[in-house]
């Protein structure tokens, strides 16, 4: 049996069948479209979402303002979902869809799962070229849909409608792969998204796409377990595979076992609550004193679900001891080969599970826990001093952080993606639930912050579960991307939202200081008469802006004010944003050990200011490691 459908309509049809289990929990897989419409999809995927809406379609389609914003928000949703279930984004030709390519990029490198579906020009090619296409001059077949190819996990073009069944199966099976998932590209020519085709039924029947938790090879499991054995200083690195597998239950049962210390990657942060004996709070160049002191001497290193960014591991810095191996569990295989360890290719869950039970009676020495322990209670106690600097004209960042943090319930959930607040966030927040940290760094894009608190917000929607979302935002992320304020309000989707003021580009700033560059370019500045930026602030009124997008508005400049509006903006059902002006206060990232970023200092210049950072900047390289030693053998004591 067939029906006769569009290229688009069978499309809608096959997302709304696709179903996704783990772990005996079966469920929809896709949830959401998102959709912006121009000529290149509104007469094919905007007239199949239209069909379906009308007759009832699970495949419940929202309303962008900003293409980029709408992978943002599909993402944060998928993130918060632990990857088992996902949005599509349909997008017109040209300029809507190549928008999409950052948040893509961003997807990927997160290992998210996203479908992006943009118009392309015609397959035809009748009337080329057609408004917004690209004509290439060496390759016909060239459109600028190819740009997804890099920043996309899989890509296809359906050039006719024989090759969709194909090309959405292979999209399936890549997203539901919790090694392989990330942005996937179809790209859909405008012509064949209206053309019609005889589809067979069992294309649209139920299909359940089973996500197993691998478990690892018992040779590999019995190397790890002997060069574990051996430690003197183990370190746990968890990463956002510990989250991602649910496997948060799995670590403090090893950790306690074991009494090794937990340090946590931006993504990892939330796998042990911030006061577990064993949880030594963040590392790498945003780390803790506590974890990066503990990581300089550690002799074996066990990275769970991480992919050992540069942050983590402070430019290949941190971990110090010339010994140093490393024994990596991670369900991607060049993950878990990382840093020349010894590789443990395994579910988190079930790796930690199965090292647990083959390392039984063995222990960390007691000292080595007791120390971790204790500079873990010493740092909480830096916490406690950042969350309540004194009072100035203008608020701390530190103290809007510890505001959040104290006033919000152990659920809730803090989203926030670049500037100076992902760091300061990395190393103060007190994390007491797995999903009550979220902050997007593996693409550290300006911009995630409020499309990503919504997305996480419909996730909490759709999950029936009873938290609140709270954005963190500077001015600058807010001034590029704050579109989707508009599209919360219209959902009816309450997020809360707070707008950190420090008029310009404050972590940038930080950073140009400490390369000699002297804050070149990023502060929010009138051009004065000396032809530079450097005139009195800029009267932008961001509070006023909030409100014009229909958000209610409460602003505060004092600690008392931030805990009053906190609490009023809980208990409004409304979309509300909180402006407050801050002053950078004391600089967090000093307090922390041998964290270091690699960010190259110009070799030669005519400012002093630069040459005295570039003879600090010879100095930290000295000290990076290539981790180049293969963990061939169990040495003894």
């Amino acid at each position: 049996m067939t029906v006769r459908l569009t290229v688009a309509q069978a499309t809608v049809r096959f997302l709304e069948a696709q179903e996704v289990e783990r772990d005996g929990d079966r469920h929809a897989f896709f949830t959401g479209c998102w959709g912006i419409f121009g000529h290149g999809n509104v007469a094919g995927m905007g007239q199949a979402l239209l069909e379906g809406e009308l007759a009832g379609s699970s495949l419940v389609y929202r309303q962008g303002r900003n293409e980029q914003a709408m992978v943002h928000a599909a993402v944060g949703y998928a993130r918060h979902r632990d990857r088992l279930a996902a949005h599509v984004v349909t997008t017109s030709v040209g300029p809507g869809a190549t928008n999409m390519v950052t948040g893509a990029a961003l997807a990927t490198i997160n290992r998210l799962p996203v479908l992006l579906l943009p118009g392309d020009t015609f397959a035809t090619r009748v009337a080329d070229p057609v408004l917004q296409q690209l004509e290439h001059p060496a390759a016909g077949d060239v459109s600028v849909n190819d740009a997804f190819r890099p920043v996309s996990v899989y890509f296809d073009r359906v050039q006719r409608p024989q090759q969709l069944p194909s090309a959405l199966l292979n999209a399936l099976a890549v997203l539901t792969d919790a090694a392989r998932t990330g942005a996937v590209t179809i790209a859909l020519p405008q012509d064949v998204q209206a053309e019609a085709f005889d589809w067979p039924d069992e294309l649209f029947a139920p299909r359940v796409w089973h996500v197993p938790r691998a478990r690892p090879e018992p040779a590999a499991l019995e190397r790890a377990v002997a060069v574990l054995r051996s430690a003197r200083r183990p370190l746990i690195v968890a990463g956002g595979g510990v989250i991602y597998s649910r496997a948060d239950a799995a670590l403090r049962v090893f950790a306690q076992a074991t009494g090794i210390p937990v340090a946590e990657t931006q993504a990892g942060k939330g796998s042990l609550p911030y006061d577990h004996p064993q949880s030594v709070g963040a590392l790498g160049a945003t780390g803790t004193r506590a974890a990066n002191h503990l990581a300089a001497r550690a002799d074996v290193v066990l990275g769970i679900g991480t992919r050992y960014s540069d942050f983590t591991t402070a430019s290949r810095t941190v971990f110090a001891d010339p010994d140093v191996r490393f024994v990596n569990l991670n369900v991607s295989t060049p993950d878990a080969h990382k840093l020349s360890a010894l590789s443990l290719v395994a579910d988190a869950r079930e790796g930690l599970t199965a090292l647990g039970f083959a390392l039984r009676g063995w222990a960390a020495p007691r000292d080595w826990s007791a120390t971790a322990t204790r500079l873990a209670g010493q740092w909480d106690a830096t916490v406690t001093r950042m969350y309540g600097l004194p009072a100035q004209d203008e608020v701390a960042q530190s103290v809007v952080i510890g505001a959040v943090n104290e006033v919000s319930r152990p659920q809730d959930v803090v989203v926030c993606a670049a500037g100076s607040m992902p760091g300061d966030l990395h190393q103060l927040w007190r994390t007491r639930d797995r999903k009550g940290y979220h902050v997007e760094y593996g693409y550290s894009c300006m911009g995630y912050e409020v499309a990503g608190g919504l997305g996480v917000r419909l996730a909490v929607l759709d999950t029936g579960e009873d938290r609140d979302v709270y954005v963190l935002v500077g001015d600058g992320s807010w001034l590029m991307m704050s579109s989707e304020i508009v599209t919360a309000v219209a959902e009816g989707v309450k997020i809360i939202v707070v707008l950190v003021q420090n008029h310009g580009y404050a972590s940038i700033g930080a950073l140009s200081e400490t390369v000699g560059s002297q804050g070149f370019g990023t502060r929010y500045r009138y051009r004065s008469a000396s032809g530079r930026l450097d005139g009195d602030r800029l009267p932008v009124d961001l509070a006023a802006n909030a409100a014009s997008l229909g958000a209610d508005v409460l602003t505060a400049s004092t600690r008392p004010e931030l805990d009053d509006a906190l609490r009023r903006a809980q208990k409004s059902p409304h979309t509300t944003v909180i402006h407050v002006e801050t002053v950078p206060g004391e600089p967090i990232g000093s307090l922390g050990d041998a964290a270091w970023w690699d960010v190259p200092v110009a070799e030669v210049s005519t400012i002093a200011s630069t040459r005295e950072a570039r003879s600090v900047y010879e100095q930290h390289q000295g000290a990076q490691r290539p981790y180049l030693t293969p963990v061939t053998e169990v040495r003894g004591d």
